[in-house]
């Protein structure tokens, strides 16, 4: 037996929700990682620069 077009439909409304909340949640989850990455990478550069900042002032203190 075949299903009715009905049936169809509705089974492939169903399984495009259950695709729609997965695809949500994976977006959800890359966009915590890139948070995550952005303040380990605001953070090194600020380290960066404050050690930077610190060498120059040592050398022209020096000078």
């Amino acid at each position: 037996m075949s299903k009715s077009a009905l049936e169809r439909i509705e089974s492939h409304e169903k399984l495009c929700r259950i695709m729609q909340k997965q695809t949500h949640d994976r977006i959800h989850r890359i966009e915590g990682s890139i948070t995550r990455i952005e303040r380990i990478l605001i953070g090194c550069a600020g380290g960066l620069l404050a050690g930077m900042g610190y060498i120059i002032l040592e050398l022209v203190t020096r000078i």
